[in-house]
């Protein structure tokens, strides 16, 4: 039997009014089915111990081969596979303070951090054509190796400023900017494989950019957002094919997710391995629903997040603070600051698809905007939000454990993903073994007691 039904026209307006109202509707029922912030909150330590890790099992065997029960096995972390990260500027030529200062600043950032952000803004990058200061990027890309600190770039393509030698012409503006790309990850390959290869393209003609970029502005518009970052991003994969290649953007709206959508190759393939996300709160920390619904809106793309760009400030909370006045750091400023932050990274450190944070500009002194945003101060010295990382991320989510063998020689562990140091003392005998804990794999391990 069929049943009758109305056909129902409708006018294009019409239909532009029901296609809102059903994505009203949508967007109600996503947050009616999303979890509180005390949910959120609550469940924070249960999701870490399951994203962030894994079992790992130690056998010890003795020389012969056989096991060895009772032998005391300690494992003790040694690196974090995720990425806890700042900007680096102070490596590098933009140094901060005195020689005192600056030793401060790297025992600061080596001993909490193990991700560098190095700058590549092209205008002071390059301020003359043809010389580019590579070598005082290498200098800091070697400091950072040399301490176990993974370096990523940033970023290859922006139309913030415009090099003061570039020329009129949109197409040989393009055409440099993509030959740049290519020249700094060919160059760097080895020493830099991370890069944030275009910042903001989703609002490259904002009037800012318009103003202070013209040149590069122009070279966008006429090609084309969309396909001007498609051309850094192969350019870009051509000179390093090993490379982590992120789309960063400030933007967390459906803007930059049509941006996404739309950075593909010709035969449909993704171009981007990861989505950078912009989270300053000069104007206060986000609420923990919107950290997650951030999350949860970019991690639909099934690749890692990293949060690239993240300050909450120590001091007055505001984003329109007069140009040259004091902006200073207050001890409530301090407080709310260490809360946010704890929460902030608890929170992000517990979503599955958040592979890296990345804190903007480590001390207080030249700053972003001249914001009380660092973990530290002007003069070096720790704020509470440095303090409480630091228990975080060396305490708290850092293995530190200890087991006998059992008869058949292993000693099992719960670890969190990352690099470790084993030690096994068996009587007299002693041996030691690095170990990578990966989510997804056996993790079992075999020392040999000689």
């Amino acid at each position: 039997m069929q049943t009758w039904q109305p056909a129902i026209l409708l006018r294009p307006a019409a239909a532009g009014v029901v296609a809102m109202l059903l994505a009203a509707m949508t967007a109600a029922a996503a947050r009616a089915a999303a979890p509180s912030e005390a949910e959120l909150l609550a469940g924070a330590d249960a999701r870490i111990e399951k994203h962030r890790q894994a079992d790992a099992a130690v056998a010890v065997l003795d020389a012969a081969g056989q096991p060895v029960p009772n032998a005391r096995v300690e494992i003790r972390q040694s690196r974090h596979a995720f990425l806890f990260g700042c900007n680096a500027f102070g490596l590098g030529w933009d140094r901060v303070g005195d020689e005192t200062q600056r030793r401060l600043y790297g025992e600061r950032f080596a001993e909490l951090l193990n991700f560098a952000t190095l700058p590549f803004y092209w205008w002071s990058y390059e301020p003359r054509s043809g010389e580019p200061r590579h070598e005082q990027t290498e200098r800091t890309a070697r400091w950072c190796a040399e301490r176990g600190i993974v370096t990523k770039g940033h970023p290859l393509a922006w139309n913030y400023v415009d090099p003061p030698w570039l020329p009129q012409e949109p197409d040989e503006v393009r055409r440099l900017q993509v030959a740049r790309v290519g020249d700094c990850a060919r160059r760097f390959a080895g020493q830099i494989d991370r890069w944030d290869v275009v910042n903001e393209a989703t609002h490259f003609d904002r009037d800012e950019l318009l103003r202070q970029a013209p040149r590069l502005s122009a070279a966008m518009k006429q090609t084309g957002a969309v396909e001007y970052t498609r051309q850094c991003f192969v350019a870009a994969r051509q000179a390093n094919p090993k490379a982590t290649l992120l789309i960063n953007d400030y933007r967390t709206d459906p803007a930059y997710e049509r941006l996404i959508e739309k950075l593909t190759d010709t035969d449909g393939r993704r171009l981007y391995d990861v989505i950078g996300i912009q989270s300053h709160m000069h104007g206060g920390a986000w609420p923990a629903g919107k950290v997650w619904e951030v999350c949860e809106r970019f991690a639909r793309f099934g690749v890692p997040l990293h949060f690239t760009e993240t300050t909450v400030l120590s001091g007055e909370r505001t984003w329109n603070r007069p140009r040259g006045t004091p902006w200073p750091s207050t001890p409530d400023g301090e407080a709310y600051q260490a809360r946010a932050v704890t929460q902030l990274y608890t929170l992000l450190f517990s979503h599955p698809a958040v592979e890296a944070i990345t804190w903007w500009d480590l001390s207080d002194a030249r700053a972003w905007k001249g914001a009380p945003a660092g973990l530290i101060r002007a003069d070096m010295s720790p704020k509470p939000a440095y303090d409480e990382l630091r228990k975080l991320i060396k305490g708290k989510w850092w293995t530190s454990a200890a087991a006998s063998t059992a008869a058949d020689g292993s000693a099992a562990f719960r670890a969190f993903l990352g690099e470790h140091r084993v030690t096994v003392v068996a009587g007299q005998r002693r041996a030691e073994a690095t170990i990578t804990v990966r989510r997804g794999e056996p993790n079992r391990f075999t020392v040999t007691l000689r």
